[in-house]
């Protein structure tokens, strides 16, 4: 066993995840890697003998956040503590991350997060490094993402992801299936599925399309105790039959479509080296709604790419107005190092990109909040995701909310576990939360 100062105490870590869920499941690995090499949690990261930070390296505020926050518990560990950076930006930077940070003791790669334990035990971990295939700990809420495969094939011209994640890379459905049996199992009753390119599962092992019976499989296993499996990140050239209409099928699969659309300019999307246009995209929107007219949809968009003139943007407007999307997210463009998009002429200046930024907002949050204020009045089922503390009402998800990213339902008159699903009336909308009213 791990030992810290005192011989008969376990040493303690703390994990700082930063980023996107994908981050949040390599996080659940790290942990599994260093519980099963002798660590326990401690209470803070003041506490604690070993500190990860797990860093995020997709655009540049993600990176000042992750150098800050790194900057922050290196300040603030006790006498000894030992501070490793992993993640995105060890991948990515490597050496030159730890020349920049000279207050970490390690800075590690993907391929080192399985052994992080070996900074504070001056040993070798052994068994399985693999970090898509190290067991999961007890999670502490009744859902959790399962990250179904690694890397990405596609080349955005405005993402660094696949120069440090590598190519697709995805994991046997034997796995998968066998990861989320046992989160059931620990009381989960949600899965988010979450990958770089998650309909693009099974391509690399020469299985296109095997996004559409994993879903079969894992809806099996709704007697067990699964209630919703939820996709994320659908990249918008592979939303279609037989995805959609398994999708739609399946009752443990939750009628929530998260697309990867980025922009709606058909123009400026081949500039990108996407797919696509808005045209495209309302038409797999309204095929959609056609079936199934109460799915949720959420989208996010990149405002002021190189080369993005007036009319582009006024396309993306237009295309928001007629979507009605439920949520949408709106971010600026980052120049990332080693991308296409880094040496194209056309820079949008900063204060038209925001001001940009900000008309995409005002025109996207009056449809949220009406898309809300549509719900009040009907019977919902929600999932109870936190019990309330000191008269805090307790807090769930209806299959609108996404986990950590979307609104919450507060739920009034109830007293239910959380993974506890109640039906419940919504009487009230908050912005982009709901406040219900638990039925029976």
């Amino acid at each position: 066993m791990a030992l810290a100062e005192d011989a008969q105490v376990p040493a303690r870590y703390h994990v700082e995840t930063l980023g996107c869920p994908k981050n949040a499941v390599d996080s659940d690995k790290v942990v599994a890697s260093l519980q099963a090499d002798g660590l326990v949690p401690a209470t803070s990261a003041a506490d604690a003998d070993l500190v990860v930070v797990n860093t995020c390296a997709f655009i540049e505020a993600a990176r000042e956040e992750s150098i800050d926050v790194a900057l922050e518990l290196a300040g603030s560990r006790k006498p000894g503590a030992k501070l490793v950076l992993t993640g995105c930006m060890a991948e990515r930077y490597g050496d030159e991350l730890a020349a920049a940070l000279p207050e970490a003791d390690a800075v590690v790669g993907f391929g080192g997060e399985g052994a992080l334990a070996d900074v504070v035990m001056k040993r070798k971990p052994t068994g399985v490094r693999d970090l898509l295939e190290l067991p999961r700990p007890a999670p502490a809420a009744p859902w959790a993402y399962v990250k179904i495969a690694e890397g990405c094939d596609r080349a955005c011209a405005f993402c660094a992801i696949p120069s440090f994640r590598g190519k697709q890379r995805s994991r046997p459905p034997d796995a998968i299936e066998a990861e989320v049996r046992a989160l059931v199992e620990m009381g989960v009753s949600e899965i988010v599925l979450v990958a770089q390119d998650l309909a693009w599962f099974g391509r690399d092992a020469g299985e296109p399309g095997a996004l559409t019976p994993l879903l079969r499989r894992l809806d099996q296993l709704a007697p067990n105790g699964l209630r919703r499996v939820r996709l994320l990140y659908l990249y918008p050239s592979e939303v279609r039959d037989p995805l959609v209409s398994t999708m739609l099928e399946l009752e443990a699969v939750v009628p929530y479509f998260d697309l990867s659309l980025q922009h709606a300019s058909a123009p400026l999307l081949r500039r990108m080296r996407r797919w696509g246009s808005g045209e495209r995209f309302l038409r797999m929107l309204d095929g959609i709604r056609a079936a199934a007219p109460g799915a949720a949809f959420r989208s996010s968009f990149i405002v002021g790419f190189p080369g993005e003139t007036e009319t582009d943007h006024h396309a993306l407007l237009e295309f928001l107005g007629a979507a009605e999307l439920d949520w949408a997210g709106f971010f600026p463009y980052s120049r990332e190092e080693g991308t296409a998009a880094a040496a194209m002429d056309g820079i949008v200046p900063d204060d038209l990109m925001h001001e940009r930024l900000r008309e995409c907002v005002d025109v996207q949050d009056p449809i949220t909040w009406a898309a809300r204020e549509a719900i009040v009045g009907t019977e919902v089922e929600v999932l109870v995701d936190q019990v309330g503390e000191d008269g805090a009402r307790p807090v769930g998800r209806t299959y609108r909310e996404a986990p950590e990213i979307d609104g919450v339902v507060q739920l009034e008159e109830v007293g239910a576990e959380p993974g506890t699903l109640v039906r419940a009336r919504v009487r009230e909308a908050l912005g982009t939360d709901l406040r219900a009213s638990a039925l029976g």
